[in-house]
């Protein structure tokens, strides 16, 4: 496993070895993404072992632009509207995939979840490989998503190739996944690209019955630390009346005063700061506590994106 600062020269390696069939960990402007060719059914069954991922979780392919995603997937109206608003960024959409995307990439489904990321390395490494790049967050299945090349290395090791160290994520969870294979938008995850700025391009639609099975992140237990988490609504104490153990708490205000006070808090100013900072705080606090309380953000652009993680990582149905 070699580790290399984001450069011309390495991201030309990376994609010799992605091209090669083997495994690159790379920045994206969300969090790292664990990359191979997503044409090539070997290449991609090496992520799964790597992560330990179930095989019905479908991956995401992450492309240069609308262009290059008609290669691979039915394009409707609504998709290339949404492209090309969103594209490149934190967006990935669903779409009908064409027979040339293998069926394990899209886990045995007719559709795709394709994006193109605003990373300059990730849009780097794409250009050089000349192929589509399947690539779920690098880490093992189940675990808070990595936001450092550090936070890669101690998760995957050896079973990864080559990592491109570009330095802390921007965003710090995943892209949003919409569904456009409808007359609207179905938001699968939420995530980067907010339902108001996805409500000021389409019209957003009420789930109900919405496959999530398209969507990445959305049936198995995911983001979760080493230990319990309870999630904490603001001004309810419930929460806390259980714990008897060593706690810590994460939010955006202050925990409530019943009880023992925390062995550590950590308090964001803004969605966004706790949106980039919930991973690695998640990581840094598992080693010091017994249980970790996190506040539900009620507001803020990226508040349901961190609501839906923190909910995810306790294990509660979405």
């Amino acid at each position: 496993m070699y580790i290399y600062p984001a450069t011309p020269e390495s991201v030309r390696e990376a994609a010799r070895i992605i091209k090669g069939g083997g495994l690159v960990a790379f920045p994206t402007e969300t969090v790292y993404g664990l990359g191979a060719n997503a044409l090539s059914p070997r290449a991609v069954a090496k992520i799964f072992a790597a992560k330990g991922r179930p095989q019905d979780n479908p991956l995401i392919l992450h492309v240069r632009g609308i262009e290059e995603a008609a290669r691979f997937a039915e394009v409707s109206p609504l998709a290339e509207k949404l492209a090309r608003a969103f594209w490149p960024g934190p967006l990935t959409i669903v779409m009908r995939s064409l027979d040339i995307v293998p069926l394990v990439t899209r886990a045995g489904l007719a559709t795709v979840a394709v994006r193109a990321p605003r990373n300059d390395t990730a849009s780097a490494l794409i250009r050089e490989a000349g192929l589509p790049i399947a690539a779920p967050s690098a880490n093992r299945s189940g675990r808070p998503s990595p936001t450092t090349a550090r936070t890669v290395a101690e998760d995957l090791g050896d079973a990864v190739d080559m990592i491109i160290d570009g330095g802390e994520t921007e965003v710090g969870v995943e892209s949003t996944v919409a569904d456009a294979t409808g007359d609207g938008v179905i938001i699968l995850r939420p995530g980067g690209v907010t339902r108001e700025m996805l409500s000021e391009a389409a019209r957003v639609l009420t789930p109900g019955g919405a496959p999530l099975r398209r969507s990445p992140g959305t049936r198995h237990r995911h983001y979760a630390p080493a230990v319990p988490l309870l999630p904490h609504r603001r001004g309810d104490v419930s929460s806390f009346a259980p714990l008897g153990r060593r706690w810590c708490y994460i939010g955006m205000t202050e925990p409530p005063e019943e009880g023992e006070p925390p062995l550590k808090k950590i308090l964001f100013a803004s969605a966004e700061d706790y949106a980039k900072g919930l991973y690695s705080t998640l990581r840094e606090l598992e080693t010091l506590c017994d249980v970790i309380v996190a506040e539900l953000p009620e507001g803020g652009a990226l508040g349901e994106a961190v609501r839906d993680r923190l909910k995810r990582a306790a294990g509660e149905t979405i």
